[in-house]
């Protein structure tokens, strides 16, 4: 169902260009379908921004639930922002009072940079924990992406994430391990996941949390598993709401910076994403970057348009499977009301029934 472009943010004219179903304020409040409001919590970086909305939008939008899907972008005024993403922000961003005031029948928080080696450390932590702590209470179900779930898992469970000594980096084959969930029904038992990280926190320290896990990769670790109550939280370490090339884009910012001198080595190859023909025109780029520098002449662009064109999607088709299964169950126990997280009769402990 569709989108509702409730107010002039670019990124509904960019989705509905691509094609997904966007429909104006006034016309959703001439149809008699039921509105889900769905906040984000965008934290990323001013380049991946809008981005991020656009991702996130999309996967919430391709959902086949009957509801008319309002969006909530905010942000946290602890994050830095450059002149153009403040402005941007001021202009279409709600703010949290905002939507405490008008309630939400689920949120979805985005990762974000750190600069601490301790996630307490960061200016965002406490603001992040007050969202997170009202969400447990007034929303029916949190999304956690990649960062926020090691947020949660450090502040709730006291199980902080590990530094793996390098960046875990690629696409990665994942299987489903607990089927009977209804967040994973119908979801292909196997199916890919991209990752982006330094930092894991292990199936040992989601298991001594008490948490459910409903996917993991024998490389990557654990994917996706919720709260102990089943539902109230969902965590995900990796990217589902990647683009196609949403890595490449990553790759060819992590050269730009070993050519300008901000990283010491030359980036590796995200793992399990690249055709074999580009892996070797990469590689190929890769000496001629580094014969130039040794000599100090100037350094090659990428060939992106040899790239490009060979990228393959594995993953869109099971992260819309999953959000559409997060946002069906959400639509099944809300009430009419948003500031209402449980309809009567729903038991918070255990809403998807699943203890019985």
């Amino acid at each position: 169902m569709p989108l509702v472009a409730s107010t002039d943010l670019p990124t509904f004219a960019r989705l509905k260009q691509e094609g997904e179903t966007v429909v104006p304020r006034d016309v959703a409040l001439r149809q008699e379908i039921r509105e889900l409001h769905i906040g984000l919590l965008n934290m990323m970086p001013d380049a991946a921004l809008e981005a991020t909305e656009r991702q996130f939008f999309r996967l919430v939008g391709e959902s086949n639930q009957i509801a008319q899907f309002y969006m909530h972008p905010f942000t946290l005024k602890e994050l830095a922002r450059g002149g153009a993403a403040a402005d941007y922000v001021g202009r279409y961003y709600e703010t949290f009072d905002q939507l405490k005031e008008q309630g939400l029948d689920a949120l979805i928080i985005s990762g974000a940079n750190v600069t601490q080696p301790d996630l307490a450390l960061e200016p965002f932590w406490k603001p992040l924990i007050q969202v997170i702590d009202w969400a447990y209470e007034n929303v029916t179900s949190t999304l956690c992406s990649c960062l926020a779930t090691h947020a949660v898992l450090q502040f709730r469970y006291g199980q902080k994430r590990r530094h793996q000594g390098f960046k875990r980096w690629g696409v990665y084959s994942h299987r489903v391990v607990d089927r009977r969930h209804p967040l994973v029904s119908d979801v292909n038992t196997r199916f890919d996941v991209p990752h982006s990280r330094f930092n894991d926190v292990s199936r040992a320290q989601f298991e001594a949390a008490g948490l459910h896990i409903l996917a993991e990769s024998a490389v990557a670790g654990v994917h996706l598993a919720t709260s102990e109550d089943g539902f109230r939280i969902v965590f995900s370490q990796g990217h589902p709401e990647y683009d196609t090339v949403s890595l490449f884009k990553e790759y060819k910012r992590e050269v730009t910076r070993f050519v300008n001198g901000e990283r010491a080595d030359y980036p590796p190859l995200p793992e399990h994403y690249f055709a074999l023909k580009s892996e070797a025109i990469l590689e190929e780029h890769r000496e001629r970057v580094l014969a130039a520098k040794a000599r100090g002449a100037p350094v090659p662009d990428l060939p992106e348009s040899h790239i490009g064109k060979g990228l393959d999607n594995t993953w869109h088709d099971t992260a819309e499977a999953v959000v559409n299964n997060w946002i069906g169950k959400v639509y099944q126990i809300t009430s009419n009301s948003r500031r209402k997280p449980f309809q009567e009769g729903v038991d918070p402990k255990d809403p998807l029934g699943l203890r019985k």
